[in-house]
């Protein structure tokens, strides 16, 4: 397996990353790519040429599997991918109050965690400990008021 993350930049990156790549001359000082992070792991710069972009490490809501084919018919797994690197513009130099980024990858997933994962039960203590004593009593030898409890729990 390989290690991989996402990296999202803006247009006007995403311009000069592709003529970099499509450039033949491209072992020049000029036209290098760089990544450092702070101290915190979470911030960062990245460095196209003489131009840096504020960036950060975010984690993704749910895991992303990756692919690769040699011949357009079997497809591999190469790795499971659950961190993105977010390039902003220079000007923004804003900072993600969460280190998990709200959407998915692509349109359909956005604001994914609030639409579609499970949400955490609401449980009333009280009925919790309540049956916590019921199923303690049923080794002693004892029913309790177990049954009442669960109908309960399950009519609402």
């Amino acid at each position: 397996m390989e290690e991989q993350f996402i990296l999202r930049v803006p247009p006007s990156v995403a311009e000069k990353i592709e003529s970099l790549l499509n450039d033949s001359a491209a072992a020049s000082d000029d036209k290098s790519l760089d990544l450092s992070f702070m101290e915190d792991g979470r911030t960062g710069t990245f460095t196209i040429g003489e131009d840096q972009f504020p960036a950060s490490l975010l984690d993704l809501p749910c895991v992303v599997e990756s692919y690769k084919t040699y011949d357009d018919n079997v497809l591999i797994k190469t790795a499971d991918v659950g961190q993105i690197i977010m390039v902003k513009e220079k000007g923004d130099q804003s900072v993600p109050d969460t280190l998990e980024f709200r959407h998915g990858l692509t349109p359909p997933m956005r604001d994914v965690r609030k639409r579609r994962f499970r949400r955490e039960p609401d449980l009333n203590p009280e009925l919790v400990q309540r049956v916590e004593r019921e199923l303690r009593s049923i080794p002693a030898g004892g029913t309790g008021n177990l049954s009442a409890v669960i109908h309960y729990y399950f009519r609402r």
